[in-house]
């Protein structure tokens, strides 16, 4: 009966041994959990909106190959394995083995060999909800790490637009200070022939050439920025920056101006952002790891069974008859652990109280960076409708110029001052431009990609 009864537990173990193992494999759809690509969460449709391809094809690529987005993925897929490794936690373990074993008796000179396959079952019964608490924390902490490389993608999508609109503003700038660079030029030589007559002086001639030099220090700096920036977006798209001279991008002159800007911005937005769901989860994970904590002072109860099959020279080969077989149980609870058990309280109960103070503090920054990004964009949106009104009156004093140039009433100098002061209108205006951009991509960023 007892060798029956051993039989029917190690059966039971190992039935849940080869079964539960399925709970163990993490399914990737759940209800809590939907299942997302990251062009969903980053909403690529609103980029698509902004009409620009060669855009498009920056953020995909950097989808494909940034080391950031992968680490990002790699660390779900660590959280996953913790989940599982905790899930284990919850099942019983089986082991099985070979002792062969030589015996000599004293007073014998007869040595009895024999070969033991003992077969071995354990089972922590899980009657205070420990174990499964401590899965439970390790699927809010997936939770949270999967927000959290949401989080880090749409910031890392972010920084390849700004930086790509950075560039584009660049490439207008250095089109317009190489016309600039062109008149300095082309003044210097009028006031230096000026000059020659004596109708400039040379301090006058002196300034002329100083501005000439400026404008093309002005023109390396524009430049070396520029290809800082191509070096940047070539690093946040997985690509070398040997690569940049193949860059495309749009125009800035292609780019549109109208940027759809809300009235307001719903706080069900800002409590939705992945970095305030991720701690959200954290805080959560936290307060189970606490009630682990308390239940680690209560006693552990274990199951264990037993099976060994014995085959030697004296007893014959291994059967029922030549077996030996436990089934028994325990209760372990420590009594002293040098306070440790305390310690490991406080330990959670602190990283408990620093995670609310967290989550407290990004509720209040979401807010903040939402205002901001919203009245930036209003105020730079403004600030850009009020330089084209200025850009066309300068360029309506500049074609005045022009016919006062031709009709002979103003010199060719007068007239290359004027441009400079129409090209430096385009500088203002094109930087104006971009502002209002990247002020639109901070509010993409700050409302999780929910605008």
């Amino acid at each position: 009966m007892k060798k029956l009864s051993a039989l029917v537990l190690l059966t039971t173990f190992v039935f849940c041994f080869v079964i539960n193992p399925s709970y163990a494999i993490l399914e990737t759809k759940s209800k809590k959990m939907p299942a997302t690509t990251i062009l969903d969460y980053i909403n690529f449709d609103w980029w698509k909106k902004l009409d620009d391809p060669h855009l498009e094809k920056y953020i995909v690529t950097a989808i494909n190959n940034n080391n950031d987005i992968k680490t990002a993925a790699l660390k779900i897929e660590q959280a996953k394995l913790n989940v599982m490794a905790t899930r284990a936690g919850q099942l019983p373990t089986l082991s099985a083995g070979v002792s062969p074993l030589l015996l000599k008796m004293p007073n014998t000179t007869k040595t009895d060999g024999s070969v033991a396959l003992p077969i071995m079952a354990s089972y922590e019964l899980d009657l205070f909800g420990k174990n499964w608490d401590k899965t439970k924390s390790s699927k809010k902490a997936l939770e949270g790490t999967i927000y959290q490389a949401q989080s880090s993608d749409i910031a890392i999508v972010s920084m390849v637009a700004t930086t790509y609109y950075n560039i584009v503003n660049l490439d207008k700038t250095i089109e317009i200070q190489e016309k600039l660079v062109k008149d300095r030029e082309e003044i210097y030589k009028l006031m230096k022939l000026s000059n020659e007559e004596g109708i400039v002086s040379t301090s006058d001639l002196i300034l002329a050439e100083k501005a000439f030099v400026l404008a093309q220090n002005d023109l390396l700096d524009y430049k070396k920025t520029r290809q800082n920036a191509l070096n940047a977006l070539a690093v946040l798209i997985g690509d070398s920056p040997n690569n940049t001279k193949e860059y495309q991008r749009s125009s800035l002159d292609e780019l549109g101006i109208d940027f759809e800007i809300p009235d307001e911005i719903s706080s069900e937005i800002i409590i939705n952002r992945p970095d305030y769901k991720a701690l959200e989860k954290q805080l959560e994970a936290a307060g189970i790891d606490i009630r682990v904590a308390k239940k680690e002072f209560l006693p552990t109860i274990n199951i264990l069974g037993l099976l060994t099959f014995i085959a030697s020279s004296s007893m014959g080969s291994m059967s029922w008859k030549n077996s030996l077989s436990l089934l028994g149980a325990s209760a372990d609870l420590p009594l002293f652990t040098g306070f440790v058990r305390v310690a490991n309280l406080k330990l959670n109960k602190n990283k408990y109280e620093q995670l609310l103070q967290s989550y407290e503090k990004t509720n209040l920054t979401a807010i903040q960076e939402v205002n901001d990004s919203l009245y930036n964009l209003k105020s730079d949106n403004e600030k850009l409708l009020n330089n084209i009104k200025a850009y066309d009156i300068q360029n309506r004093d500049y074609n005045y110029a022009q016919s006062k140039y031709k009709t002979g009433v103003i010199s060719k100098l007068e007239l290359l001052q004027q441009r400079e002061n129409l090209l430096y209108m385009q500088k203002l205006l094109a930087k104006s431009k971009t502002d209002c951009y990247i002020d639109k991509i901070s509010l993409y960023k700050t409302t999780g990609a929910k605008i």
